[in-house]
């Protein structure tokens, strides 16, 4: 399964299994964990999405399946289409499933354009199957895609610098970056807080990879990037300061849910005079669990796409 582990095929799959393994390669680790996926002595395995051309061997699968739904852009797919061709043996078959505002059909033509077929196994209600057989070995020069590309990763988006702009951070805060991405917002915090300590989580193995050679490039030694659903791995710490940009789509479905956790566990593991920030879209309406969270909450930034708020004194959880 191509970084399509919260697809309900897998919880279907997993007690037909009989002599065959179930390889869920995977970059989400909240999916995984609500999987409860245990390597050792089972059918089913999870392995890194990101780098798995890097640690792993060629032609040992005999299926790979992709649901576009979970994929967060078009890199996405086109990486794990690559994965697919890398992994599976010669006669293996791709399946890819997905919507035209997906980017189904153009799956269709890049799945023809490397394994020379593809076919439409069924379509309905705007969703379509694809697959495409494996008819020879490929090189990994020949792969379309052999890295990933996290949101945000080259440069700053308008969210991001407007939040920087807001931030107040202090010489000796020991500050947290939740939804990390590709670490810009702990790296610039790290830079302002010399004698304290910054910690930045993610969910995602790709963005915690990303956030690790950023600190490494930058040569900061008061920086520790972790996996984490939210701030589960931190949730028995304290902090100063928390800043996020949270992501607001799960599945291709707009949702509050994700940021709303963040909410409710900066709340959690934040001093008492603890600040927390967070930018999001204009529309989105995070003011009333940030009130029911904190004692005190304001805008301190804001444009006509993107606003920061803030908040302080949080309430006993």
């Amino acid at each position: 399964m191509l970084n399509s582990a919260a697809d309900p095929f897998v919880i279907q799959a997993r007690p037909r299994l009989t002599t065959g393994c179930l390889c869920l390669a995977e970059d989400n680790i909240a999916t995984l964990g609500a999987l409860k996926v245990h390597a050792s002595g089972s059918s089913v395995r999870a392995v890194p999405f990101h780098d798995y051309i890097l640690h792993h061997s060629p032609e040992t699968m005999d299926v790979a399946a992709m649901n576009l739904l979970y994929q967060p852009g078009n890199v996405w797919m086109f990486y794990g289409l690559s994965v697919a061709a890398f992994a599976l043996k010669v006669g293996g078959k791709l399946y890819v499933a997905g919507a035209k505002d997906r980017g189904i059909l153009t799956m269709a033509k890049r799945m023809r354009e490397l394994f020379g077929n593809v076919e439409t196994l069924t379509i309905s209600k705007g969703q379509r199957v694809l697959c495409a057989i494996k008819r020879q070995s490929f090189s990994v020069e020949q792969l379309p895609v052999t890295t990933l590309r996290i949101f945000a990763d080259s440069k700053l988006d308008e969210g991001t610098q407007l939040l920087l702009s807001a931030l107040e951070v202090r010489p000796e805060d020991h500050a947290l970056d939740i939804g990390c991405g590709a670490g810009f917002i702990g790296l610039h915090i790290a830079h302002l807080t010399p004698q304290g300590q910054v910690t930045m989580v993610d969910a995602s193995l790709a963005a915690v990879a990303a956030s690790e050679q950023a600190v490494s490039q930058a040569g900061l030694t008061n920086v520790r990037v972790l996996p984490s659903d939210g701030a589960q791995a931190v949730l028995d710490q304290r902090f100063d300061l928390v800043a996020t940009n949270p992501p607001f789509h799960q599945g291709g479905v707009q949702t509050l849910e994700i940021a709303e956790r963040f909410i409710r566990q900066s709340a959690r593991i934040l001093v008492p005079n603890g600040r927390f920030y967070l930018v999001a879209n204009r529309f989105l309406k995070y003011e009333p669990t940030l009130q029911a969270c904190f004692q005190q909450v304001r805008e301190v930034a804001g444009n006509n796409r993107y606003k920061v708020l803030y908040a302080t004194g949080p309430r006993p959880q």
